[in-house]
Protein backbone atom coordinates (compact mmCIF):
# COMPACT_ATOMS: atom_id res chain seq x y z
CA UNK A 1 0.00 0.00 0.00
CA UNK A 2 1.13 3.58 -0.62
CA UNK A 3 -1.48 5.51 1.35
CA UNK A 4 1.19 7.44 3.25
CA UNK A 5 4.02 7.30 0.72
CA UNK A 6 6.28 10.32 1.20
CA UNK A 7 4.70 11.19 4.55
CA UNK A 8 6.96 11.69 7.57
CA UNK A 9 5.89 11.61 11.19
CA UNK A 10 7.21 11.85 14.75
CA UNK A 11 5.41 9.96 17.51
CA UNK A 12 6.40 10.45 21.13
CA UNK A 13 5.61 7.46 23.31
CA UNK A 14 5.63 5.44 20.11
CA UNK A 15 7.28 2.16 21.11
CA UNK A 16 4.19 0.40 22.50
CA UNK A 17 0.40 0.56 22.43
CA UNK A 18 -1.38 3.33 20.56
CA UNK A 19 1.78 5.09 19.47
CA UNK A 20 3.30 1.96 17.98
CA UNK A 21 0.02 1.02 16.26
CA UNK A 22 -0.01 4.45 14.61
CA UNK A 23 3.62 4.11 13.58
CA UNK A 24 2.99 0.66 12.08
CA UNK A 25 0.02 1.94 10.08
CA UNK A 26 2.13 4.75 8.67
CA UNK A 27 5.04 2.48 7.77
CA UNK A 28 2.71 -0.13 6.27
CA UNK A 29 1.26 2.65 4.14
CA UNK A 30 4.66 3.71 2.84
CA UNK A 31 5.48 6.45 5.33
CA UNK A 32 8.58 7.10 7.43
CA UNK A 33 8.31 7.43 11.20
CA UNK A 34 10.48 8.39 14.16
CA UNK A 35 9.20 7.07 17.49
CA UNK A 36 10.46 7.86 20.98
CA UNK A 37 10.50 5.97 24.24
CA UNK A 38 12.60 5.38 27.35
CA UNK A 39 12.65 1.60 27.72
CA UNK A 40 15.58 0.09 25.80
CA UNK A 41 13.84 -3.25 25.29
CA UNK A 42 10.77 -1.55 23.84
CA UNK A 43 12.94 0.67 21.65
CA UNK A 44 14.74 -2.35 20.21
CA UNK A 45 11.48 -4.22 19.60
CA UNK A 46 9.88 -1.20 17.93
CA UNK A 47 12.90 -0.69 15.68
CA UNK A 48 12.77 -4.33 14.59
CA UNK A 49 9.04 -4.13 13.91
CA UNK A 50 9.13 -0.86 11.97
CA UNK A 51 12.11 -1.79 9.83
CA UNK A 52 14.08 0.56 7.64
CA UNK A 53 11.39 3.25 7.46
CA UNK A 54 11.30 3.49 11.24
CA UNK A 55 13.64 5.24 13.66
CA UNK A 56 13.40 4.39 17.37
CA UNK A 57 15.04 7.06 19.51
CA UNK A 58 15.52 7.14 23.27
CA UNK A 59 14.07 10.39 24.60
CA UNK A 60 12.45 11.36 27.90
CA UNK A 61 9.49 13.69 27.42
CA UNK A 62 9.91 14.99 30.97
CA UNK A 63 13.46 16.24 30.33
CA UNK A 64 13.68 19.50 28.38
CA UNK A 65 17.24 18.84 27.23
CA UNK A 66 16.01 15.55 25.71
CA UNK A 67 13.28 17.44 23.86
CA UNK A 68 15.82 19.91 22.52
CA UNK A 69 18.09 17.07 21.40
CA UNK A 70 15.13 15.30 19.81
CA UNK A 71 14.54 18.33 17.63
CA UNK A 72 18.03 18.02 16.22
CA UNK A 73 17.63 14.29 15.60
CA UNK A 74 14.35 14.86 13.76
CA UNK A 75 15.95 17.53 11.59
CA UNK A 76 18.83 15.19 10.76
CA UNK A 77 16.80 12.05 10.04
CA UNK A 78 13.55 13.40 8.60
CA UNK A 79 13.87 17.11 7.90
CA UNK A 80 10.36 18.53 7.80
CA UNK A 81 7.47 16.33 8.91
CA UNK A 82 3.80 15.98 8.03
CA UNK A 83 2.59 14.79 11.44
CA UNK A 84 3.62 15.28 15.05
CA UNK A 85 1.73 12.89 17.33
CA UNK A 86 2.38 13.81 20.97
CA UNK A 87 1.36 10.63 22.74
CA UNK A 88 3.80 10.05 25.62
CA UNK A 89 1.92 9.75 28.92
CA UNK A 90 2.19 8.77 32.56
CA UNK A 91 -0.54 7.75 35.01
CA UNK A 92 -0.39 6.43 38.55
CA UNK A 93 -3.87 6.57 40.09
CA UNK A 94 -4.54 7.13 43.77
CA UNK A 95 -6.86 9.11 46.09
CA UNK A 96 -6.08 12.81 46.19
CA UNK A 97 -5.34 12.65 49.89
CA UNK A 98 -2.36 10.39 49.19
CA UNK A 99 -0.90 12.27 46.21
CA UNK A 100 2.67 13.35 46.90
CA UNK A 101 4.42 16.35 45.43
CA UNK A 102 6.78 13.95 43.66
CA UNK A 103 3.91 12.09 41.96
CA UNK A 104 2.14 15.34 41.09
CA UNK A 105 5.27 16.78 39.48
CA UNK A 106 6.08 13.56 37.62
CA UNK A 107 2.55 13.42 36.20
CA UNK A 108 2.54 17.01 35.03
CA UNK A 109 6.13 16.90 33.77
CA UNK A 110 5.32 14.12 31.32
CA UNK A 111 1.70 14.78 30.39
CA UNK A 112 1.56 18.59 30.38
CA UNK A 113 4.99 20.22 30.51
CA UNK A 114 6.58 17.64 28.23
CA UNK A 115 3.72 17.78 25.75
CA UNK A 116 3.81 21.58 25.59
CA UNK A 117 7.54 21.90 25.06
CA UNK A 118 7.62 19.02 22.57
CA UNK A 119 5.07 20.90 20.50
CA UNK A 120 7.03 24.13 20.89
CA UNK A 121 10.33 22.56 19.77
CA UNK A 122 8.98 20.46 16.90
CA UNK A 123 6.23 22.72 15.49
CA UNK A 124 8.79 24.60 13.35
CA UNK A 125 9.60 21.26 11.70
CA UNK A 126 5.97 20.54 10.79
CA UNK A 127 5.29 21.44 7.18
CA UNK A 128 2.84 24.24 6.48
CA UNK A 129 -0.47 22.45 6.02
CA UNK A 130 0.64 19.59 8.28
CA UNK A 131 -0.88 18.37 11.53
CA UNK A 132 -0.25 17.99 15.23
CA UNK A 133 -2.27 15.51 17.27
CA UNK A 134 -2.18 15.29 21.06
CA UNK A 135 -3.37 12.40 23.20
CA UNK A 136 -5.72 13.58 25.95
CA UNK A 137 -8.06 11.27 27.89
CA UNK A 138 -11.66 10.74 28.92
CA UNK A 139 -10.30 11.54 32.40
CA UNK A 140 -10.26 15.22 31.31
CA UNK A 141 -13.78 15.85 32.55
CA UNK A 142 -15.13 12.53 33.81
CA UNK A 143 -14.44 13.13 37.49
CA UNK A 144 -13.13 9.61 38.07
CA UNK A 145 -11.89 9.08 41.64
CA UNK A 146 -8.15 8.59 41.96
CA UNK A 147 -7.27 10.37 38.73
CA UNK A 148 -6.63 13.90 40.06
CA UNK A 149 -3.13 14.78 38.78
CA UNK A 150 -3.57 12.81 35.55
CA UNK A 151 -6.96 14.36 34.79
CA UNK A 152 -5.60 17.83 35.51
CA UNK A 153 -2.57 17.32 33.30
CA UNK A 154 -4.62 15.97 30.41
CA UNK A 155 -7.12 18.81 30.77
CA UNK A 156 -4.18 21.16 30.37
CA UNK A 157 -3.28 19.37 27.14
CA UNK A 158 -6.84 19.89 25.93
CA UNK A 159 -6.37 23.62 26.54
CA UNK A 160 -3.00 23.58 24.77
CA UNK A 161 -4.69 21.99 21.76
CA UNK A 162 -7.04 24.93 21.33
CA UNK A 163 -4.43 27.62 21.92
CA UNK A 164 -1.78 26.10 19.66
CA UNK A 165 -4.41 25.50 16.98
CA UNK A 166 -5.20 29.21 17.02
CA UNK A 167 -1.54 30.22 16.93
CA UNK A 168 -0.66 27.93 14.02
CA UNK A 169 -3.58 28.98 11.81
CA UNK A 170 -1.33 31.26 9.72
CA UNK A 171 0.69 28.18 8.71
CA UNK A 172 -2.46 26.12 8.06
CA UNK A 173 -1.25 23.52 10.57
CA UNK A 174 -4.22 21.74 12.10
CA UNK A 175 -3.95 20.89 15.80
CA UNK A 176 -6.36 18.36 17.31
CA UNK A 177 -6.51 15.78 20.08
CA UNK A 178 -7.61 12.17 20.34
CA UNK A 179 -9.23 11.22 23.65
CA UNK A 180 -9.08 7.46 24.31
CA UNK A 181 -11.27 5.57 26.73
CA UNK A 182 -10.43 2.05 27.86
CA UNK A 183 -7.95 0.73 25.29
CA UNK A 184 -6.10 -2.59 25.14
CA UNK A 185 -2.42 -1.69 25.60
CA UNK A 186 0.42 -3.46 27.44
CA UNK A 187 0.07 -1.20 30.48
CA UNK A 188 -3.56 0.00 30.13
CA UNK A 189 -2.05 3.43 30.66
CA UNK A 190 -1.21 2.71 34.31
CA UNK A 191 2.40 2.81 35.42
CA UNK A 192 3.47 -0.06 37.67
CA UNK A 193 0.15 -1.93 37.63
CA UNK A 194 0.19 -5.60 38.61
CA UNK A 195 -1.48 -8.25 36.40
CA UNK A 196 -4.28 -8.48 38.98
CA UNK A 197 -4.83 -4.72 38.87
CA UNK A 198 -4.90 -4.75 35.09
CA UNK A 199 -7.43 -7.59 35.06
CA UNK A 200 -9.72 -5.75 37.49
CA UNK A 201 -9.29 -2.51 35.55
CA UNK A 202 -10.22 -4.24 32.29
CA UNK A 203 -13.32 -5.82 33.80
CA UNK A 204 -14.45 -2.49 35.20
CA UNK A 205 -13.82 -0.75 31.87
CA UNK A 206 -15.92 -3.27 29.96
CA UNK A 207 -18.76 -2.84 32.44
CA UNK A 208 -18.97 0.95 32.28
CA UNK A 209 -18.25 1.44 28.57
CA UNK A 210 -21.55 1.60 26.65
CA UNK A 211 -20.17 -0.61 23.86
CA UNK A 212 -19.21 -3.13 26.57
CA UNK A 213 -15.65 -3.66 25.37
CA UNK A 214 -12.20 -2.11 25.25
CA UNK A 215 -11.01 -0.41 22.12
CA UNK A 216 -7.88 -1.53 20.30
CA UNK A 217 -4.70 0.42 19.75
CA UNK A 218 -5.40 0.12 16.03
CA UNK A 219 -8.77 1.86 16.46
CA UNK A 220 -7.06 4.78 18.17
CA UNK A 221 -4.45 4.83 15.40
CA UNK A 222 -7.22 5.12 12.81
CA UNK A 223 -8.60 8.16 14.65
CA UNK A 224 -5.17 9.77 14.84
CA UNK A 225 -4.55 9.27 11.13
CA UNK A 226 -8.02 10.60 10.31
CA UNK A 227 -7.25 13.80 12.22
CA UNK A 228 -3.80 13.99 10.66
CA UNK A 229 -4.60 13.47 7.00
CA UNK A 230 -8.34 13.38 6.32
CA UNK A 231 -9.99 15.92 8.63
CA UNK A 232 -8.71 18.82 6.55
CA UNK A 233 -11.30 21.33 7.78
CA UNK A 234 -10.97 20.47 11.47
CA UNK A 235 -8.71 22.12 14.05
CA UNK A 236 -8.82 22.71 17.80
CA UNK A 237 -11.04 19.66 18.30
CA UNK A 238 -10.92 16.63 20.59
CA UNK A 239 -12.11 13.32 19.14
CA UNK A 240 -13.34 10.75 21.66
CA UNK A 241 -12.39 7.12 20.95
CA UNK A 242 -14.10 5.60 23.95
CA UNK A 243 -17.02 3.37 22.97
CA UNK A 244 -19.51 6.07 23.96
CA UNK A 245 -18.19 6.45 27.52
CA UNK A 246 -17.65 10.19 27.29
CA UNK A 247 -21.21 10.67 26.02
CA UNK A 248 -22.60 8.71 28.99
CA UNK A 249 -24.73 6.65 26.66
CA UNK A 250 -27.08 4.04 28.14
CA UNK A 251 -27.63 0.62 26.58
CA UNK A 252 -31.25 -0.40 25.93
CA UNK A 253 -32.68 -2.60 28.68
CA UNK A 254 -32.13 -6.30 28.21
CA UNK A 255 -28.88 -5.85 26.24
Amino acid sequence: MSTYAGRKAVITGGTIGMGLATAKALVDGGGEVLVTGRNEKNLEAAQAELGTRGHAVRSDTAVLSDIEELGGIVEEKLGQIDLLFINAGFAQPGPFGHVTEELFDATFNVNAKGAFFTAQRLAPLVKDGGAIVFTTSIANDSGNPGMGPYAGAKAAVRAFTKVIAAELLPRNIRVNAVSPGFIHTPTAGITGATPEMLQAFEKMGDQITPMRRHGSSEEVAQAVLFLAFEATFTTGEELNVDGGLGQRLNRPQGQ
